[in-house]
């Protein structure tokens, strides 16, 4: 009695690597690390499948995300698809993208603040030594809420320069750096207090800095 038939075409999609069962993680999977909408031609040419497979399936994600009530959906926008934040929860997303953004300067960053906007350019070494106290974690916090951005770096010794930015400008109500207050004067000029002295000070990485906790 002979061996019955197989049919060697059923593991074909196995060997592929995206079966008809993990096609939709995969595209999950793809979509999450795109920087721009994904086309479904790129698509199944990158998963090797059919692309009205990928059409069909992203079809299936995206109305299986809103069936769910998910936070995110998938939509299909310039050509291609790509995750979004559902609309509803536009708010929870906002507080975390602002969260720290609102908050009140400390007195140490609003000085910080003043150093750069009345010597800028100016390095952080040489804010550091106008104040008398290092201050990386206080410039990484006006970097981050967009006060302060780099501004090429210092010729003789290569530091990074720091000036104040047109957020800076809109958030004081000033047309242009010459309506800053009359407070220049009561600044030292960085070369009077050594700033070269804190050029060998190192800079403290996130989360490992006491100081900055001090400061912030």
């Amino acid at each position: 009695m002979s061996a019955p038939d197989t049919d060697t075409d059923t593991d074909t999609d196995a060997d592929d690597g995206t079966t008809g069962t993990d096609l939709k993680p995969s595209l999950e999977a793809v979509l999450m690390v795109v920087d721009e909408p994904a086309t479904e031609a790129h698509l199944a040419e990158v998963l090797d499948r059919a692309p009205r497979e990928v059409a069909d399936a992203l079809r299936e994600l995206a109305d299986e995300y809103t069936a769910q009530g998910r936070g995110f959906e998938l939509r299909q926008v310039a050509g291609g698809w790509r995750y979004y934040t559902r609309p509803a929860y536009a708010p929870a997303v906002e507080a975390f993208v602002l969260e720290g953004r609102q908050a009140r300067l400390t007195q140490a960053a609003l000085e910080t603040l003043a150093v750069v906007a009345y010597r800028q350019p100016v390095s952080r070494s040489r804010v550091s030594a106008v104040r008398g106290v290092n201050c990386d974690g206080v410039m990484r916090t006006l970097l981050q809420r967009g006060l302060v951005e780099e501004a090429g770096a210092e010729p003789e010794t290569g530091a990074i320069l720091y000036r104040t930015t047109n957020y800076f400008l809109e958030r004081m109500g000033l047309r242009g750096l010459d309506e800053l207050p009359e407070l220049a004067p009561f600044l030292p000029e960085a070369e009077a207090v050594e700033p070269d002295s804190l050029e060998g000070v190192p800079s403290f990485e996130p989360d490992a800095d006491v100081d900055d906790k001090t400061e912030l």
